[in-house]
């Protein structure tokens, strides 16, 4: 990006009521058969209109042609059995329902590829297409075939660069992995969680971004915020080694988090997307807000290394909600440019 302090949305937007019950996750679809796909590619472009319109830099596609950001890329693969379900503990935090893996897990065909295409064609602005991470989707699954986290992992990373290889093809410009699990699973991530990263970027030409948050605004992620005490400390654990990773851009939560700031210079030399707006909270904030939160940022990331972003995806708020906070985003770090150019 050569415009300074480029904004992005973290990942998902709400969904129109049309398409899918809103506010709510793993939301079902209203549509089906071929009035669903046209459905699918209306709320794309719904998506992309509405970052255009409050200035939103890097486009991404709200995650409006899935019901959930890992779940729908595992529904793709085989070896996967949607129908045999077990209750697993989600991050340590709460249970789910979810799909048990019964044989080898690989990737057969393209899972967003088309829909990369789709937005490609409608926009002349950069594009960043987010992936879930190697090791939140085995925290998503319950695994009878590997019966280890880690091999599991492993297979995970070599089928999401499959599918990165073909994204960066049809000209996305940013490839982002979902990895909210990297603030739960410590040991895990510096024992292989970041080496299996590292293994799902292999060969990427394009910029590539690993997002690392405490979770969407739902309940289960605001009542286990509240037992973390007066400092979020857990990007201490996972920053050194990313730091030292091949992942280019770092996105992490901060606004209206107990996340110290210094704890940014610890991935010195990334790009860093700093997380300017708070998902969990139907409040909008002032533009004001969001400057204030970049600029102290900005004591421990350079400005052309700064990337003002959402803290996770927006996906649970209503439209009118997440559009005031595009709005803010944008307002806000155009203050910071001004301040910058003032100097």
């Amino acid at each position: 990006m050569k415009k300074l302090l480029p904004t992005c949305t973290a990942g998902s937007l709400p969904k129109p009521s049309w398409l899918a019950e809103p506010e709510k996750l793993w939301s079902p679809w209203r549509l089906e058969g071929e009035g669903l796909v046209e459905g699918k590619e209306d709320a794309l472009r719904l998506a992309l209109k509405e970052q255009e319109h409050a200035g939103i830099d890097i486009i991404s596609d709200g995650e409006q042609t899935r019901q959930h950001f890992v779940t729908t890329f595992i529904e793709h693969l085989s070896g996967v059995d949607f129908e045999k379900r077990e209750t697993v503990r989600i991050r340590d935090r709460y249970d789910a329902s979810v799909p048990t893996v019964v044989s080898a897990v690989a990737r057969t065909k393209p899972v967003f590829v088309e829909d990369a295409k789709f937005l490609r064609q409608l926009t002349k602005q950069p594009i960043k297409w987010a992936l879930p991470g190697p090791m939140t989707m085995i925290d998503t699954l319950y695994d009878n075939h590997y019966k280890s986290r880690e091999k599991l992992a492993w297979e995970f990373a070599k089928i999401l660069n499959q599918e990165a290889k073909e994204l960066e093809a049809a000209g996305v410009d940013i490839i982002q992995f979902d990895e909210p699990a990297f603030n739960v699973f410590f040991d895990e991530v510096n024992d292989w969680g970041i080496a299996t990263l590292e293994r799902a970027i292999e060969g990427l030409k394009c910029e590539t971004a690993v997002h690392i948050c405490y979770g969407y605004g739902i309940k289960a992620n605001t009542d286990w915020k509240k037992t973390l005490g007066s400092e979020w400390r857990q990007y201490e654990e996972s920053f050194p080694k990313l730091q030292q990773s091949k992942i280019d851009i770092v996105s992490l939560e901060c606004q209206n988090s107990h996340v110290p700031m210094d704890l940014i210079e610890l991935i010195r030399g990334k790009k860093v997307m700093v997380g300017a707006i708070d998902v969990a909270t139907n409040n909008v904030e002032t533009p004001e807000e969001v400057a204030s939160t970049l600029r102290k940022a900005l004591q421990f990331v350079d400005a052309e290394n700064l990337y003002p972003a959402t803290n996770c995806g927006m996906a649970p708020l209503p439209r009118h909600v997440a559009r005031g906070k595009m709005h803010a985003l944008s307002a806000g770090a155009e203050i910071i440019r001004k301040e910058l150019a003032g100097k």
